[in-house]
């Protein structure tokens, strides 16, 4: 699979990242990349941009480097309802993409059952584009009533690859992303890689999530990365 298109990735301007946009785009370009998400963490993670920075996202061009940028958010699932920092006015109005996870600093956990119907309000949202890193073990889930409401809402569910890095200790992430792949496989949901990069060198770096295609014979028909304008498709579904 030749990736094109990484659409998780942050900036210095979340706070714990380290490169700036115009190191993001030109890193980007020469790795081949043609789309490029900058999806900054939303205001309730601790140390990112406040909203006045999304405000005025309108004074980045969106292409450097012959790399179209789509500037955005990775808002905060915040509780058991699927209720989002930022708000519909945001996510209208300013943001060119729109990712929404949970982070253990921001959220307020329930039951597996309540976690689950709480990711899948954000899933049926209909501003959000991509759920990040469902797998990664933060919140107890079910699986499978997650893939079936992303195939219906035509959210894309991410692989995110930083969260199987042996070195972030993320314990269930290995087996949560390989129920996550089968499932998806099993119902025919396409899903998106994502690099979740946090320096501009990690853009398109997939290197841990590859081996889990490799394991589950992941269909490349559902694999979006290298498809732009399936990818664009996604993203124009979703205001």
């Amino acid at each position: 699979m030749r990736t094109l298109i990484d659409a998780h990735t942050h900036s210095v301007a979340s706070g714990h990242a380290y490169s700036t946009i115009q190191e993001m785009a030109r890193a980007a370009s020469e790795k081949g990349i043609q789309i490029l998400g900058i999806t900054e963490h939303a205001p309730s993670l601790p140390g990112t941009c406040t909203p006045i920075y999304f405000r005025n996202l309108h004074v980045v061009p969106r292409r450097m480097y012959g790399v179209q940028l789509l500037l955005g958010a990775e808002l905060n699932i915040l509780d058991t309802h699927g209720t989002l920092d930022l708000d519909e006015h945001y996510w209208r109005n300013y943001l060119d993409i729109r990712i929404a996870g949970i982070h253990a600093l921001c959220y307020e956990h329930g039951t597996r059952e309540e976690n689950t119907s709480g990711m899948i309000a954000a899933i049926r949202n209909p501003w959000v584009d991509i759920i990040s890193h469902p797998g990664d073990g933060t919140a107890d889930l079910l699986f499978e009533p997650i893939v079936l409401a992303a195939k219906e809402a035509h959210t894309l569910l991410e692989i995110n690859s930083s969260s199987l890095d042996p070195t972030r200790h993320k314990l269930q992430a290995r087996e949560g992303n390989l129920e996550l792949l089968r499932l998806c496989k099993r119902y025919e949901v396409p899903v998106i890689l994502g690099s979740d990069a946090h320096i501009s060198f990690s853009i398109g770096d997939y290197r841990y999530a590859l081996p889990l295609l490799a394991e589950t014979e992941f269909p490349e028909a559902l694999i979006v990365n290298d498809k732009p304008d399936l990818f664009l498709s996604f993203i124009a579904r979703h205001g």
